[in-house]
């Protein structure tokens, strides 16, 4: 019996990743086809997107700098789905973290050592505070958890703005924050002679750390299992003796720090300081498409965001064939349309395989 089961839970990753594979080549197909219809030659520049990740250690650098986020907003996106939760506010959940980071980063001075883990895990916390309250709303008032991380969003947005504008906060002159001290920050600046101005830093690996801690947290412990079981199905969940509303509020708590995390990263090793944002800068939207295109497992949002990492920053070589960024965009957004929808190439698979027996009828 158990042989068996192991065989099935095979065969359904074995297909899922050949579905994630086909899906990120057909969005590679459909950008082809834009390039080609906007009158260039998407072999040339599918080839200049590749020298602008691979030709140079520098963009090599660049690439993994801009994965480094998308890894902990990916897993933040893809840790409240395993749990039945649509964390769509981890755009606010990095803003908190990042603010937090960049003023205990500037006002507290301390040893390296010591202050590097108290910036992040102060960063971290106060976005796991953050991510509980939409938590503790869809566990308490029944508010759904879409709507009250929206909200949250532009709430974290513009407390964001309010405090880099206050004084002492503020430096003269700027709209950001005062640059965090050195004992704060984790950029490694042995390699400037290799990668060049690229801040190459700790956070990949911190950020490849953490997401085998998730993994562990979700398959292997107890809480996992129970944050599992009630994103599965919360009335059973509840009728086997777990506690739902506490493990929502739980689930949203560990998203909010993971998209707090990535924040935390990108002050300390690369940012320095905060600025007054018009508008939300993405890193938590971009998440979203990482945990689908990863299928919402840690391995699989690791691979993802350096697949994402290196389109978004490769792709910008491509201006200089005089092809229009959106390009990117679009091949992006086609691999996630293709991966939500891909029941067609399960029904593409399952016709080839009535044909093949028909033809062996026959």
């Amino acid at each position: 019996m158990k042989n068996k089961e192991n065989k099935f839970m095979n065969a359904i990753k074995s297909d899922t990743f050949m579905y994630t594979m086909l899906a990120i080549i057909m969005g590679l197909f459909v950008g082809a086809v834009i390039i080609t219809i906007s009158g260039y030659n998407p072999v040339e520049a599918y080839s200049t997107m590749l020298k602008g990740i691979f030709s140079k250690p520098k963009y090599m650098a660049r690439t993994i700098i801009r994965s480094t986020p998308l890894i902990l907003t990916g897993l933040s996106v893809a840790f409240a789905f395993r749990t039945g939760l649509f964390n769509i506010g981890v755009e606010g959940q990095f803003i908190i973290g990042a603010l937090v980071a960049s003023l205990l980063g500037y006002f507290i001075h301390l040893p390296a050592i010591i202050h590097i883990p108290i910036v992040f895990l102060g960063a971290t916390l106060a976005a796991a505070l953050w991510g509980a309250i939409a938590g503790y709303l869809k566990a308490r008032f029944g508010v759904h958890e879409v709507i009250a991380t929206i909200m949250l969003n532009w709430i974290a947005l513009y407390t964001s703005n309010y405090v880099i504008t206050m004084k002492g906060v503020k430096k003269p002159g700027t709209e950001s924050t005062y640059d965090i001290v050195e004992s704060a920050r984790i950029t490694i600046t042995g390699f400037r002679h290799v990668v060049g101005p690229a801040k190459i830093h700790w956070g990949t690996l911190i950020a490849i750390v953490i997401a085998v801690i998730v993994s562990y947290i979700l398959f292997k412990t107890t809480i996992g299992y129970e944050l599992r079981a009630v994103g599965y199905n919360k009335d059973a969940a509840k009728y086997g003796g777990i506690n739902v509303n506490k493990n929502m509020i739980l689930a949203m708590a560990i998203a909010g720090a993971l998209g707090g995390a990535a924040g935390a990263l990108n002050i300390m090793g690369e940012a320095y300081h905060v600025s007054v944002l018009a508008a939300t800068e993405g890193y938590g939207f971009n998440g979203i498409a990482v945990a689908l295109i990863g299928n919402n497992s840690p391995l699989g949002v690791v691979l993802s965001a350096f697949l994402f990492g290196g389109i978004t920053f490769g792709g910008m070589r491509m201006q200089q064939l005089g092809i229009p960024t959106e390009v990117i965009n679009i091949v992006i957004g086609s691999i996630v349309f293709f991966i939500a929808t891909y029941r067609i190439f399960e029904y593409t698979k399952k016709y080839f395989k009535k044909k093949k027996l028909q033809k062996e009828v026959k």
